[in-house]
């Protein structure tokens, strides 16, 4: 009959609020039932080296029974013991003796062996006394541990004896004579296999790859971290229809958690046979000295080489059985819709909105899909009964704990990362590798590898132990850095302890060192473009936890990050929470300033208006704080012509005009002051407040601002009506003085103002040369190269090759598609332009859905110039359809804009000619002048 636990055994009950001593006399009794099942066990099995074998572990057990006090502290050697009672009765069922001279003799013969090395010990122990600390006390846990271990241990190692004395048996079988009817082969029924998973996902791809392996006789091992499916993946394998065709009720599926030995028998193994051996890293990480070790010798020629036998291994751990031709598979994660389907599979609330959905799929997202970490959440959700806002709230406050509530491997996270982290190759190489695994997970990159050395000098051994730590696939190597799932990311973080002073220390050095040296576009950019989220969290790091030491260390290197930021990799940046938080005082506050001016810059190049004031007003109310008069002074010119750029002239004029009235004016040098006027005078020519003979004139004469003010001044002459020739004359000078003084910028504007006036007047061809002149420039920005390709479209347009002018719109974007992403003005430029194409080729209705486009990208970017531009071109398209309402509309729109920004209506495109509608759409002057159809409109 087969073994059973008691209805009451220990490891069936729950946990009790009995008094100890009640619970003890309680588990004495349990241990006496437990004893007597194993003799009555004994009594049944027809071999007697298996009734030795019993007998001995039921004395194990009296033992326990007669001295120990705490009986729960030996639970796990009792448990243990029932299982290898069960084992043996269902292993040698119907066996006779004549079976001990094959395979299981040689199991029973190392299982008898080690049962009673066990129980000498343990009987050793009583004698000299060992027990009496029991009495009393749980001390001496680590010598029951040990046995634990032993017997845990003793039933994988059975099962591989029988596994590997397979061959000699088969050998026998398929070379004896004819009609050998071999006694020797067990005659147990071949056990079911276990059945296809009710819960799984998205694998049907890699089922269908993996069953054409199989059926096609190729050992496959299947590998990942703890919890991505291995095992069930297996299991799916084993039930696929080619598979079950082929190898019939030959398939069996041994698992190394709770082994059972009788899952093959020799006559079922004769023909062809389909072996899954379940987490082997058991023993594919088994000491060298340990029994266990034989298992991975045996596989080939044992086992892996006996025609028709067919092996499907999953583990955690690389390190395969040699000899044996695998074919290696790393499991990946759920895609995000069969991650979708699993969890809410499982999980059912009463109800949940869209963007409740949403944000449960973004979790999952984070927990990158790991199929048994989204099985526990989904789970602990569902038994909690969370809404799916608490469920988010759960998670956010307590992360892997969410992801343990049971034991085992299935049912808590930690208790699958931690058969991992006890592997003996993970325990061989010490406490650095949890220092090890503490600097990845603290690091979001994860390690680069090339610098792991550099990144941790004291770590000697980090480059071995990134070995170990991959072979035991708790990381995973990608685009040369050691990285780590996110499960197993959050496990580590709220399990083991944090990264050690000495780690962080060095990787904060290295990577300020080379934020400080990266300047120039050098090996230590490359760090910067390679490890910067690394670089950035190490930096909010120490923004959070800051030292007196490390103060100034740390604030410079926030700041010459963000630069470095600019000019080598402009992207968002999550540092602007902290640098916000910065306590200042009087040792902080220009440091503090330095930062927030530099994350306005970084705005700046990625045309985050709205965003980019935040930090420079604030700047700019720290430096006045530490009389940092000019840097102040900066800061009010930098708002003044962000509002320029945004077509808020009047805005701007007012700004520095108020700060010119201020106590810091006086305190300024005359170069700063002359940069003040310079961005006054931006403003006020399109106001038109000031006499064109007025403009540029205070800053004409200083040395850094001179010769950019003289070049403004001859446009502006131009754009208020001045003479055309006196002004070309003037700007083909400059351009030779800009040549002699190598000053691009400046060589830029001056063309930029050759090309309007030969637009204006008519020399489309060489407005055309100019403006590619400009293009063609060396070392011209990409961003001065996509505007003018542009405007060469818009000179392409009034020539009325309007495939020319889209095709160079559509060149523009191509080599510099990356800037345009991430520039929204970039955006506005292009898609005005686009539809003043259109209009100019008469597709009206392609013309207004870019004008609309435009006017809906400005209302995102607080942008009036682009807006205003395009309202009157969506009246002027409602002119041509004789929608005169409309037009009138649309019209009154634009003139109300024009006063908000401070424009002169008549004078919306004097200075800017390009971006001016072509002359014969006239709808707009008509509007203007009250001539028909707007004589009799009132709006």
């Amino acid at each position: 009959m087969p073994f059973r636990r008691p209805k009451n055994s220990p490891k069936a009950k729950q946990p009790s609020s009995e008094p100890k001593a009640s619970q003890d006399e309680n588990g004495g009794q349990l241990l006496g039932a437990t004893i007597a099942a194993i003799n009555l066990t004994k009594d049944l099995v027809p071999i007697d080296l298996a009734k030795g074998i019993l007998g001995t572990v039921a004395n194990i057990l009296i033992v326990a029974q007669s001295v120990i006090k705490n009986q729960s502290d030996f639970q796990a050697i009792v448990d243990q013991c029932e299982n290898i009672t069960r084992v043996l009765e269902i292993a040698t069922s119907d066996a006779t003796d004549d079976d001990l001279k094959g395979s299981l003799g040689h199991a029973l013969t190392r299982l008898n062996k080690s049962v009673n090395r066990i129980y000498s010990d343990v009987a050793s122990k009583k004698e000299q006394g060992f027990w009496q600390k029991l009495l009393s006390v749980t001390s001496d846990r680590d010598r029951i541990t040990r046995w634990e271990k032993d017997l845990d241990r003793v039933l994988p190692l059975f099962n591989a004896e029988l596994l590997v004395r397979m061959r000699i048996e088969m050998n026998t079988r398929t070379s004896g004579p004819e009609g050998n009817d071999n006694r020797n082969a067990q005659r147990c029924d071949p056990p079911v296999p276990p059945s296809r998973p009710s819960m799984f996902y998205g694998r049907q791809e890699l089922v269908a790859e993996l069953t054409d392996l199989v059926v096609n006789d190729e050992h496959i091992a299947l590998i990942g971290p703890g919890g991505m499916g291995k095992s069930s993946l297996a299991k799916a394998i084993l039930n696929e229809p080619h598979v079950t065709k082929k190898f019939g009720d030959r398939r069996f599926f041994v698992t190394y958690d709770g082994l059972d030995p009788s899952s093959i028998t020799f006559e079922t193994f004769m023909t062809h046979a389909r072996v899954v051996l379940d987490n082997a890293e058991t023993f594919e990480e088994a000491d060298a000295s340990s029994a266990l070790s034989e298992i991975t010798n045996r596989l080939s020629p044992d086992i892996a080489d006996i025609p028709g036998v067919i092996l499907i291994l999953t583990s955690r751990s690389r390190r395969n059985a040699p000899n044996v031709a695998w074919i290696t598979k790393d499991i990946p994660s759920l895609d995000p819709t069969s991650a979708r389907q699993a969890f809410f599979r499982i999980y059912c609330p009463a109800s949940r909105s869209n963007a409740e959905e949403d944000k449960i799929i973004h979790l999952l997202k984070e927990l990158e899909f790991h199929p048994l970490s989204i099985n526990l959440l989904a789970t602990a959700a569902q038994q909690n009964g969370w809404s799916p806002a608490k469920l988010m709230e759960r998670w956010k406050d307590q992360h892997s704990v969410v992801l343990n509530h049971g034991k085992g491997k299935l049912q808590s996270l930690s208790f699958t990362m931690q058969l991992s982290l006890n592997s003996p190759s993970v325990q061989r190489l010490g406490e650095d590798v949890r220092r090890t695994l503490a600097v990845i997970a603290f690091l979001p990159q994860g390690l680069n590898e090339s610098l792991a050395s550099n990144l941790l000098p004291s770590l000697l051994q980090v480059g071995d132990i990134c070995d170990v730590l991959c072979m035991q696939s708790l990381v995973y190597r990608q685009d040369n850095f050691i990285k780590m799932l996110s499960p197993i990311r959050h496990f580590v973080r709220d399990s083991l302890p944090k990264p050690d002073f000495t780690s962080l220390r060095e990787i904060r050095a290295f990577y300020y060192r080379t934020v400080r040296w990266s300047a120039a576009r050098n090996s230590h950019a490359d760090i910067i473009i390679s490890d910067h989220l690394n670089i950035e969290h190490v930096v909010a790091y120490y923004l959070a936890h800051i030292s007196d030491g490390a103060a100034e260390e740390t604030y410079r290197a926030c700041l010459q990050f963000l630069e470095r930021l600019k000019s080598h990799l402009p992207r968002p940046t999550t540092l602007a929470p902290a640098i916000f938080n910065i306590i200042e005082n009087s040792s902080t506050c220009t440091l503090k300033a330095d930062c927030l001016w530099w994350l306005s810059w970084l705005y700046f190049t990625l045309s985050q208006t709205a965003e980019r004031m935040k930090p420079l007003k604030a700047a700019e109310a720290l430096y006045l704080t530490a009389g940092k008069h000019d840097n102040v002074a900066y800061c009010v010119t930098t708002c003044a012509d962000i509002y320029r750029s945004q077509g808020r002239f009047l805005q701007s004029q007012q700004v520095v005009e108020a700060f010119q009235r201020s106590d810091s004016w006086k305190y300024l040098s005359k170069s700063t002051q002359a940069n003040a006027w310079y961005y006054l005078d931006d403003a006020r020519i399109y106001t038109f407040t000031a006499s064109v003979d007025e403009l540029y004139l205070n800053s004409m004469e200083d040395p850094v601002w001179g010769l950019q003010s003289k070049i403004r001044h001859w446009r502006a002459k131009f754009c208020y009506g001045g003479d055309i020739v006196q002004a070309n004359s003037h700007l083909e000078d400059l351009v030779l003085q800009c040549a002699g003084t190598g000053h691009l910028a400046a060589r830029t504007k001056a063309l930029w103002g050759l090309a309007e006036i030969a637009f204006c007047d008519g020399r489309l061809p060489e407005a055309m040369d100019i403006l590619q002149n400009i293009t063609m420039s060396e070392g011209q920005s990409s961003e001065y190269v996509l505007w003018f390709t542009v405007w060469e479209a818009v000179v392409a347009s009034k020539q009325e090759n309007h495939d020319l002018a889209r095709e160079l719109v559509r060149k523009s974007l191509g080599p510099f598609e990356a800037f345009a992403l991430r520039s929204a003005r970039t955006f506005l430029h292009v898609s005005y332009v686009s539809a003043t194409i259109e209009l100019a080729a008469s597709a009206y209705n392609s013309a207004e859905s870019h004008f609309i486009a435009t006017i809906e990208a400005c209302d995102m970017q607080s942008d009036l110039q682009f807006k205003v531009f395009s309202l009157r071109g969506l009246g002027e398209v409602a002119f041509v359809h004789g929608d005169f309402a409309s037009a009138a509309q649309r019209f009154a729109e634009t003139r109300t804009l024009c006063t908000e920004m401070g424009v002169p209506p008549r004078h919306l495109y004097s200075c800017v000619p390009f971006d001016a509608l072509p002359e014969k759409f006239e709808g707009w002057a008509s509007f203007l002048e009250g001539r028909s159809p707007f004589s009799n409109v009132n709006i």
